[in-house]
């Protein structure tokens, strides 16, 4: 008996010498890593609540949602139409440029009739869409080609190259579809050939010189900064003013007839 208390003694003699003084926590006398994870568990309970005031705290409106919601919508609408027609512009170029010229042609000519006509008056549509159709059958195609042109020309975008466009522009193109427009507008109302040359002559020089005084500044601006692609586009935007300008010259009375 006494043999084996001594042998007893000595194995607890051998054991290393760790005082139990956490008896809450029955888990520090297991491992230091259990201890640790313990801890930090325990700290980030009591840390939750925390948590959860910062969120009170910093709470998202619904109307702050919703402006910024429909702000997003709005912007990608925009984008989504931009998107649209960069593509028609680059699967169907010349169709795409004569629906807007003609667009643009209609509106035109709508603020002319308004700027002009009694509040009394009808619109005339028949006047409105022998504009359109002049928009969309001879100035959208020309447009697409005359700029393709220009181009292929002068592909440079320097300062000298934009003005020898602008140049070719104010020289050839613009007279000539000034001419054209005239002349169709007139043979469409029924004008004969001697009453069309009475108002070329009545007209052209007049709208040449008020051309001059506009286009310059809107060409520079195409030519230098815009790509040949959207260049009709930015043109027709430019134009709106001017077609303003030209179906109110285009809707005057017939000028007396040039004897013979």
């Amino acid at each position: 008996m006494s043999g084996a208390l001594r042998k007893n003694s000595s194995i607890i003699r051998l054991l290393p010498k760790q005082p139990f003084t956490d008896f809450t926590d029955p888990i520090n006398r297991i491992h230091p890593f259990l201890r640790n994870q313990t801890h930090t568990q325990t700290r980030e309970y009591f840390r939750f609540p925390n948590v959860l005031r910062k969120v009170k705290e910093y709470e998202i409106s619904p109307s702050l949602f919703a402006s910024s919601f429909s702000s997003s919508s709005s912007s990608s609408t925009r984008v989504g139409l931009v998107g649209w027609y960069l593509g028609m512009v680059k699967s169907w170029p010349v169709l795409t440029k004569s629906v807007t010229s003609s667009l643009i042609y209609i509106a035109a000519d709508f603020s002319s009739q308004t700027i002009s006509k009694l509040s009394s008056e009808p619109y005339d549509l028949v006047r409105t869409s022998r504009m359109a159709g002049y928009g969309m059958l001879i100035l959208g195609p020309s447009l697409h080609f005359w700029f393709n042109l220009m181009s292929k020309l002068f592909p440079k975008r320097d300062l000298i190259t934009t003005f020898k466009k602008m140049a070719m522009g104010q020289l050839l193109y613009g007279p000539a579809m000034t001419v054209v427009f005239f002349s169709l507008n007139a043979c469409l109302q029924g004008e004969r050939s001697g009453e069309i040359v009475a108002r070329l002559q009545r007209d052209l020089v007049p709208t040449m010189l008020n051309g001059v005084m506009y286009w310059p500044f809107c060409d520079f601006i195409t030519f230098r900064f815009i790509p040949v692609h959207l260049q009709p586009l930015v043109s027709n935007s430019f134009s709106y003013l001017w077609t303003v300008y030209m179906t109110y010259m285009a809707s005057l009375a017939k000028p007396a007839t040039i004897a013979c």
